[in-house]
């Protein structure tokens, strides 16, 4: 019972720290990555789809992207998409390819964008703690129904904070990773 409680915490920790580095991804740095537009919706015909699911998201260089769309009539419909994104990117089409230049980013975007992921990653850190909070109920309810002796209360409490102290600095890695990538220039 009581590795099943630290198997599910540490399990649930671990998708907590994907998601950090998910939601990271589609932080723009210095470098374009296809990332970057992933979660751009795009009207097909009267229903949003995913970019990727209707045109060919590539990274020409390291400061640009280029887009095909699969069919032509598809080049205004994502055009129009990327100007209302919230990324403030401006595409620029030439015949059936949409192509993105990533202006490199002020110090000030920088610095902002450091906030941003020291931000995400508190986020993080408080999902892995209401974690740590449900695991360390559970087994409380465990002794309370007398299934498990106060040693094993005890010792499972060590093993659950082990997990969330390794879960905690594997976020801390993680933003220090990303705002490390956003501050080089």
């Amino acid at each position: 019972m009581i590795n099943d409680i630290k198997k599910d915490a540490q399990a649930r920790m671990q998708k907590s720290i994907d998601a950090l580095r998910f939601e990271l991804t589609k932080l723009r740095t210095g470098r374009a990555s296809t990332a970057l537009v992933d979660n751009i919706k795009v009207n097909y015909y009267g229903s949003e789809m995913p970019l990727s699911q209707v045109a060919t998201v590539a990274v020409a260089d390291a400061r640009s992207l280029t887009i095909t769309p699969w069919e032509k009539p598809m080049v205004a419909a994502v055009e129009k998409a990327i100007f209302g994104s919230d990324l403030g990117l401006t595409p620029n089409t030439a015949g059936q390819v949409i192509r993105i230049n990533l202006p490199p980013l002020t110090e000030e975007r920088r610095k902002e964008l450091a906030k941003h992921v020291s931000g995400e990653g508190e986020n993080a850190k408080v999902a892995i703690r209401n974690i740590r909070r449900d695991a360390l109920h559970q087994v409380k309810e465990l002794l309370k129904d007398k299934s498990i002796s106060e040693d094993e209360e005890r010792r499972a409490e060590t093993d659950i904070q082990a997990l969330t102290d390794k879960s905690v600095k594997d976020v801390d890695a993680v933003t220090k990773a990303k705002e490390d990538e956003l501050m080089a220039v």
